[in-house]
């Protein structure tokens, strides 16, 4: 018996109010006008903190989704099967208003309180999250461009908590997803060659195939297709308004690296009727408030991740010991420990800053804003999930490789945030785009990172040299020289934007250990390695804040 005794294992993480114990979440929800949400948001903090919601998180990935495309009789139902896990994970995000309830009710800080109900549910279970950020962006393309009779039957299904699997008619609720992409096109999407074609009803006859469509059990998507006028944008139901299923033809469902719990999938229309959003020939102006509102939950996936694998981590190193002492105590652990921390830390507040700036009450500064920081953040705290995720795994030796810890899923989970709505160079060059043809939007993003001016002398030297790289490709954006040096520009634009926030907002040790590890050599950075906090007390003191009371 003595050879099964276990000791010296870190125990559960579980039982904990996972909103309560994220200080800089916290502190950005109150900065940013939200506080109102607190019990809201300490509800889903105890929620997801909980044994029964991270045991759901497992089993929604260790079972994944199945296509059945025919009944038992040959019929095409062409449905996906979920475990009953990923359902009671999905109904408590929709619950909780993480999908829609900064458009049900757009109250001050309404934004950041939605951003920071999507960030708790996605840090514990993440493949969720894909259908829940598309059903919040989907909205505003509606609401923008949508004929009255699309908006008037499908924004209050949009705005409802209620949650149904079932693809059956008559429902009062409804998720989106959105099938963009072809397999000859990718991101170019003005390659596409689904065709569209008018109905004497006032409806369009989609033809074609798509490589990529998201969430293939949601209700509605936004499609785009090519129609007599050009590229456009169209909203397929799967249940047409007389109660039969609309031609949607599930060809496969992809094999992912990660993302396992939710589905994605190849798809045929035949003969499949939509509707018009937006002007024919406008599409790619129709969803680019939709791909807008998609990136920045991209962000804020990555930022959740981020927060679980620092959390994972601190909490295995003060609870597992190694020659003579705790690893949390030990130099070495407690320096990469506070550069996960200093990078979490980071991609939330910088994420819900950006939340704050599509706030309805917003100041017209943050328009402009908006539009370049996030492109600029998505790129980068995106491209910083993968690495991290691995240094939080390594901390937990053999336990984080395997599958029954958490951390392992969350390796496999955080590239797809850096590959969805737009991979590095496309998002490189959209901010080569912005600050070319909207030169207001580097305007205010710099005028945004010298609110810290003067506080902090190393980050003034990297606004200085960012803005000369800035203004050298606003000069020739379309020039080699440009193009080839765009994922510096963008890199240099992030961290100042997150060095400015932290240097204003976050306690002096996150401040100094950020700018002093990040700044002049963030492409290459490695945890544990850059004079972060170099002082054992600034260290200890950046893994206490991010570890709470769950110490």
């Amino acid at each position: 018996m003595a050879t099964h005794t276990v000791t010296n294992q870190a125990p559960p993480r579980q039982g904990l109010d996972e909103f309560s114990l994220d200080l800089p979440l916290v502190e950005g929800v109150r900065r940013h006008g939200a506080s109102w949400a607190e019990p809201e948001l300490i509800a889903t903090g105890e929620l997801v903190g909980s044994a029964a919601f991270s045991h759901d998180a497992e089993l929604a990935n260790v079972h994944e989704p199945e296509l059945v495309a025919f009944d038992r009789w040959g019929r095409r139902v062409d449905e996906v099967e979920y475990h009953p896990s990923y359902h009671r994970v999905l109904s408590a995000a929709v619950a909780a208003g993480a999908h829609t309830a900064a458009w049900a009710d757009p109250r001050p800080g309404a934004q950041v309180a939605r951003a920071a109900q999507f960030l708790l549910f996605a840090q514990v279970e993440p493949g969720h999250a894909c259908p829940v950020s598309m059903t919040h962006a989907v909205v505003p393309a509606l609401q923008q461009f949508g004929p009255a009779e699309l908006r008037e039957e499908w924004i209050p299904r949009l705005f409802s908590r209620d949650y149904s699997p079932a693809l059956e008619p008559g429902k009062t609720s409804a998720l989106f997803g959105m099938a963009m992409t072809e397999k000859q096109g990718g991101s170019d999407v003005r390659a596409n060659r689904t065709s569209a074609m008018p109905a004497s009803d006032g409806s369009w006859i989609l033809t074609g195939h798509k490589w990529f469509c998201s969430a293939p059990m949601s209700d509605g998507f936004l499609v785009l297709a090519q129609a007599p006028g050009g590229l456009s944008c169209f909203l397929l139901p799967r249940v047409l308004p007389d109660g039969s299923r609309n031609p949607f033809l599930v060809q496969r469902l992809k094999d992912k690296l990660g993302n396992r719990a939710n589905a994605s999938s190849e798809v045929e229309f035949d003969a499949t009727i939509a509707w018009l959003v937006g002007e024919e020939g406008r599409g790619v102006r129709t969803i680019i408030e939709m791909v807008s509102q998609t990136r920045l939950d991209c962000m804020l996936g990555t930022a959740a991740g981020m927060r679980q694998a620092t959390a994972e981590a601190i909490w295995h190193a003060q609870h597992r010991s190694a020659f003579g002492a705790l690893l949390a105590e030990q130099p070495a652990m407690t320096q990469v420990l506070a550069d996960l921390a200093l990078e979490t830390e980071a991609a939330i507040s910088s994420s819900l800053r950006v939340a704050a700036a599509y706030e309805a009450d917003a100041p017209a500064a943050d328009e402009p804003f908006r539009r370049l920081a996030t492109a600029v953040l998505k790129y980068w705290i995106c491209k910083r999930g993968p690495g991290h995720a691995y240094e939080a795994l390594e901390c937990l030796g053999g336990n984080g490789y395997t599958e029954a810890f958490p951390l392992a899923r969350r390796y496999r989970e955080q590239p797809v945030m850096a590959v969805w709505e737009g991979s590095g160079n496309v998002i490189a060059l959209d901010v080569l785009r912005a600050i070319a043809r909207e030169p207001e939007t580097a305007d205010a993003l710099l005028a945004e990172v010298r609110l810290a001016e003067g506080a902090d002398a190393r980050l003034d030297a990297h606004v200085a040299d960012t803005e000369r790289l800035l203004r050298d490709a606003q000069h020739d954006p379309a020039s080699a020289e440009a193009q080839a040096g765009a994922r510096r520009l963008t890199e240099a634009l992030a961290v100042a934007l997150q060095a400015s926030l932290l240097v204003r907002h976050a306690p002096a040790e996150v401040a100094d250990a950020f700018t002093s590890s990040r700044l002049g050599r963030a492409r290459g950075f490695l945890y544990g390695a850059a004079p972060a906090a170099a002082a054992s007390a600034s260290a200890s003191a950046i893994v206490d804040r991010h570890a709470g009371s769950g110490g």
